[in-house]
């Protein structure tokens, strides 16, 4: 019986940390789909989010509290400020190079220099300091023998949700997420169709920005401090959430963050593993099944147009 505790509390805490990486493996993937680019300033992307939530909270907390109503105004105020600043940085750091037609490494390179750029700007801001994400919402929750779930770890999920299911919605039954599909497909033909390629992507940056704020401001919630370098694990294990599930794919994206961290909680369990050992579990897990599947769980092979 205390194995079958062991194991549903240990679901409930994948479920939490595959959430956090979900919702920034979109992200990546949304941004690979339509421009081909690993954006490998997502990670600090949903570190600045996490950020400017607590400085939101910190704002409004004193008229709206630090409960989940203060908490839902950061998020949301969050969410808007670092989307547009995902615009700032697709019109200023990687169109002027998609409007020359650089090269692929080009674009890397530029995202790997807006990485460093935003992690030693809030760096400096900080002094290098933790920073305690202080709420009132305490740990109240459902209790079944041994298993504890808090009230906070429930929302987290529903919220988790609601945003996902959102985004497929936005996909695939708006126009603006028509459009997104359709540049992934053929850019210079949306161009002739009359589509507005340019600001479609500067769409797909705000709105992969935003779900990485969200994610930064949870996170923030659930663990209670926030750092300037927190942005470059998560960066990480988000990227192999999309990969696991398909760069280029939503659903593999989602899929492939709850399974990362299933994984990563899992292998905390293990015999001979723990806690200090489960990134080695995880990332060989990673490599067992890109060998067998290199596309990932949903993805699918890309046939080269001559």
């Amino acid at each position: 019986m205390t194995v079958f505790y062991t194991i549903i509390q240990q679901l409930v805490n994948g479920l939490i940390l595959g959430s956090f990486y979900s919702l920034v493996a979109l992200g990546y993937s949304m941004v690979y789909g339509i421009i081909k680019l690993l954006n490998f300033a997502h990670g600090d992307i949903y570190m600045v989010g996490a950020f400017v939530g607590f400085g939101a909270l910190g704002i409004f907390g004193n008229a709206l509290g630090i409960g989940w109503l203060g908490i839902t105004v950061a998020l949301v105020i969050s969410m808007v400020l670092v989307g547009f600043l995902g615009i700032v940085i697709h019109r200023i750091a990687y169109q002027p190079l998609l409007n020359k037609n650089a090269p692929r490494m080009s674009l890397l390179i530029t995202a790997v220099g807006v990485s460093f750029t935003l992690f030693n700007a809030v760096m400096v801001m900080t002094s290098g300091e933790y920073k305690a994400f202080t709420t009132s919402l305490g740990y109240d929750g459902i209790s079944i023998g041994p298993i504890n779930i808090t009230y906070t770890q429930i929302i987290m999920v529903v919220a988790t949700a609601v945003l996902m299911l959102g985004l497929y919605w936005f996909i695939n039954r708006t126009m603006y997420g028509k459009a997104m599909r359709a540049i992934a497909l053929d850019q210079d033909a949306c161009r002739l169709m009359g589509i507005n390629v340019t600001k479609t992507i500067s769409l797909t940056f705000f709105v992969g920005s935003a779900l990485a704020a969200a994610a930064g401001v949870m996170a923030g919630v659930y663990y209670g401090s926030i750092h300037f370098y927190m942005g470059f694990i998560i960066g990480l294990k988000a990227f192999t959430a999309a990969v696991i599930g398909g760069i280029g794919s939503i659903p593999g994206a989602m899929l492939g963050g709850l399974i990362l961290g299933l994984l990563e909680t899992a292998g905390t369990q293990l015999p001979f593993v723990g806690s200090a050992w489960k990134d080695v579990f995880t990332f060989g897990i990673l490599i067992l099944l890109l060998v067998t599947k290199p596309t990932g769980i949903l993805g699918k092979s890309e046939i080269e147009r001559m």
